[in-house]
């Protein structure tokens, strides 16, 4: 046998770790060396404002700097028409890639200081929109 066919008997092929793209979410375990992602986190914006959008595309995107509660700073999408966002607001996001942005995150609307998106009737879930009442 090779030498690095016997070493690879020996001490067998190392897995490699694929890295989380929202290390914003990221939590250590207690008394466990893996890193596990939250599916929310909590913050408080620091500044709200716009954004233009890569090459093809042209618009004003809103997004909002964020310090979470482990005092990581992010830039955050909010989705959606309209919103009521602003500093000092305490918003829960989520990870999320976001097309044409270089940003990683979202609010989730319809939680805590973030209102849900006004006169919408389909795909409410998202926008944090109650069902209308008849």
């Amino acid at each position: 046998m090779s030498k690095s066919i016997q070493r690879l008997v020996r001490l067998g092929r190392e897995k490699s770790r694929v890295k989380p793209s929202t290390t914003a979410l990221k939590r250590l375990l207690k008394n466990r060396k893996t890193v596990q992602c939250s599916p929310q986190a909590k913050g408080i914006c620091l500044k709200v404002t716009t954004m233009k959008p890569k090459k093809p595309n042209s618009s004003m995107k809103k997004i909002a700097k964020i310090k979470t509660t482990t005092g990581k700073e992010v830039l955050v999408y909010i989705p959606g028409e309209k919103h009521n966002l602003q500093e000092h607001s305490v918003v829960l996001f989520r990870g999320g890639n976001v097309r044409d942005l270089p940003i990683n995150y979202r609010v989730i609307r319809g939680t805590l200081d973030a209102s849900g998106v006004e006169n919408r009737k389909q795909g409410r879930s998202i926008y944090g929109t109650k069902r209308a009442k008849k």
